[in-house]
């Protein structure tokens, strides 16, 4: 009877003693160019568990940018970064299980993002096109792929047949949310054409590129080819500080994916690659405050990268959205 007492004693305890082993996490200390993506590749296998990781560590402020010698414990199924005072209270037995960086494989490749070059951009108040299309064949409202359109550019600009621009609509002028500066004005791409026949202050064009109709009243830039293309990230050079002024689409409601254009641009330090975060200040009811309350922890909404600058502006990718996002939101370089 003894021995079956035992016996049931000893399958009664042992799941839980299992339990709390398996929960026992591994700790990591961050070496020199690790990062949330690379380290949730490298433990968990899932590298796109970081945006739930970094949500999660409200003292991890710059996903692509964490300090050797931070600890990080690691369960079979996340990661979490040990706060500074439990580190320095660690015990003995926790501090043997410790990993060697030296024994694990290296870590991820630092993240890039793609874009397909089609994000279009802000032009600014002093924006002047290179020229403009006056017209297309058999006065044609909108023109597609292999149509005949006609061009002010002209040998007088030092242009020849042969030549490419890029093709943009001037689209709704934008104003500063706080300001209501006028910033600029939206341009969209529209497509490529490549010159024919040029005369001193005209040309005939084949369309070979289109995204959208092409309208007479279209403007003209130089060509830069709209392909497939990687961004790296960069951390930023300054502390930069601003404002989403509009997205692309015109929506009010933004989310990850969706191209944004800042006022923030390469006058400010703006760099493409550089992420940054889009914040909001928080209030609440007074008449609930028992004391006086300065300011309230902002609340992070979620993350874009720079994609294109201007001068004073910029083209930016939403890589992240925890909350809806709206023109108007700010965005920092480190968070508070």
């Amino acid at each position: 009877m003894k021995i079956r007492l035992l016996l049931l004693l000893a399958l009664v305890v042992m799941p839980c003693f299992v339990f709390a082993a398996q929960e026992e996490p591994t700790i990591y200390v961050i070496k020199q160019g690790d990062t949330l993506w690379g380290l949730s590749e490298r433990f968990i296998k899932d590298p796109n568990y970081w945006p739930n990781m970094w949500s999660k560590n409200s003292q991890v402020t710059n996903p692509h940018f964490i300090y050797p010698g931070q600890k990080l414990r690691i369960f079979p199924d996340r990661l979490e970064f040990v706060p500074k005072e439990a580190a320095s209270a660690a015990s003995p037995a926790q501090q043997q299980n410790v990993v060697n960086a030296e024994k694990l494989p290296l870590v991820a490749l630092e993240k890039t993002y793609t874009v397909y070059g089609t994000a279009g951009f802000l032009a600014e108040n002093d924006f002047k096109p290179y020229g403009m299309v006056i017209g297309s064949q058999h006065d044609r409202l909108i023109s597609g792929v292999d149509d005949i359109v006609y061009t002010d550019i002209g040998s007088g600009l030092h242009a020849s047949s042969g030549d490419k621009f890029s093709i943009f609509q001037k689209d709704a002028s934008v104003s500063h949310p706080l300001s209501n500066e006028k910033m600029g004005f939206k341009m969209l791409p529209l497509g490529a054409l490549q010159l024919t026949d040029v005369e001193q202050k005209s040309s005939r064009a084949i369309v070979t590129k289109s995204f959208k109709e092409i309208a007479p009243g279209s403007y003209l830039l130089p060509y830069k080819e709209n392909r497939r293309h990687e961004i790296a990230l960069k951390n930023s050079s300054r502390d930069l500080r601003g404002y989403i002024l509009e997205s692309y689409s015109g929506a009010n409601v933004i989310a990850a994916g969706d191209v944004v254009y800042i006022d923030l641009g390469s006058s400010q330090g703006a760099e493409v690659g550089n992420m940054l975060y889009i914040v909001r200040d928080v209030t609440i009811d007074q008449k609930y405050v028992q004391g006086r309350i300065e300011k309230l922890p902002q609340e992070l909404l979620g993350a874009l990268v720079v994609i294109e600058t201007g001068s004073k502006s910029a083209t930016a990718l939403v890589v992240k959205s925890i909350d809806a996002i709206y023109k108007g939101d700010r965005i920092v370089s480190q968070t508070k």
